[in-house]
């Protein structure tokens, strides 16, 4: 969207009544003994599970499908839910019985973006992108599905500049960002990207030219913003896109031009200073 330049959230989770204890999983052993397998715990552990269920390919639910990955009764199920929608973690649509994430999941997932160390790291280096290049600029990290916004900086000297809203989930094939995660991350850490690489010759070629470059450039043909978008690497894995994000007038679409040349110098420093080369590319 262009525009012109001109909670703190509180829950408690009730005890769940009449719940057995259970063997100890996983991990178990690094709790005190006193405390495997207790009521309090496997509270804990369900209320995840059941949250853990929801993902962008599925974010809506019935409660037969949450009743099969807990492997619980479903009035145990059901409890859970109860009290998960009490402190707004689960919503309910009663006119046709699903379950979704609640709003109280926006709040939490604000904050623990809030908390990844990349987002302080990269801000140096942000601000001197939006100094040499003189436009938005955005950090995006990949969440398991998609791209998602956690840092945005502006160019506040523009009368008129591109605003960009952090913890927006961006198109994972279609916008700049989603496509260098697309390059750069296993083919089976992106939900149907095989499919949809057979199905679109084009856009395997496109994946192809990002990973020689380590540049992607994307203009939607409505809006009229550009976007160009490079990877940040951390133990050769990459762990986040930068990008440049402007109007098609103010920002060019050639992977040569001086902003691109910019923003693959800034974020290849930053991946320097996570301790990282990236991948062999003439990018970096």
């Amino acid at each position: 969207m262009v525009v012109p330049d001109h909670k703190k959230g509180q829950f408690m989770l009730e005890p769940v009544p009449e719940i057995a204890p259970v063997s100890p999983a996983p991990g178990d052993e690094e709790l005190p003994r006193a405390e495997r397998g207790t009521p309090a715990i496997q509270a804990v552990e369900r209320a995840a599970t059941i949250l853990g269920a929801f993902s962008v390919g599925r974010p809506r639910l019935s409660l037969n499908e949450l009743t099969a990955r807990l492997g619980t009764s479903k009035a145990t199920a059901h409890r859970y839910t109860k009290a998960l929608r009490s402190v707004n973690l689960l919503r309910y649509d009663e006119r046709e019985a699903l379950y979704s994430l609640g709003p109280q999941v926006l709040t939490l997932s604000a904050a623990a973006r809030a908390g990844l160390p990349i987002i302080t790291i990269a801000g140096p280096y942000m601000e001197e992108l939006v100094r040499e290049a003189g436009e938005t600029v955005v950090l995006s990290v990949w969440d398991g599905d998609t791209a998602v916004v956690v840092r945005v900086d502006d160019n506040t000297d523009r009368t008129v500049r591109i605003s960009v809203r952090t913890g927006a989930r961006l198109s994972m094939s279609r916008s700049a960002q989603g496509r260098v995660f697309c390059a750069f991350l296993d083919e089976d850490e992106v939900p149907g990207l095989g499919s949809l690489l057979r199905r679109n010759p084009d856009l395997r070629s496109e994946l192809e030219a990002i990973r020689e470059s380590g540049i992607s450039v994307n203009t939607p043909a409505d809006n009229g913003v550009r976007t160009i978008a490079a990877p940040v690497f951390q133990d050769a894995t990459i762990v986040a896109t930068m990008a440049i994000v402007g109007t098609t007038a103010a920002v060019a679409d050639e992977t040569g031009s001086p902003a691109a040349q910019a923003l693959l110098h800034i974020s290849r420093s930053l991946t320097q200073e996570l301790g990282a080369s990236g991948p062999i590319t003439r990018g970096f």
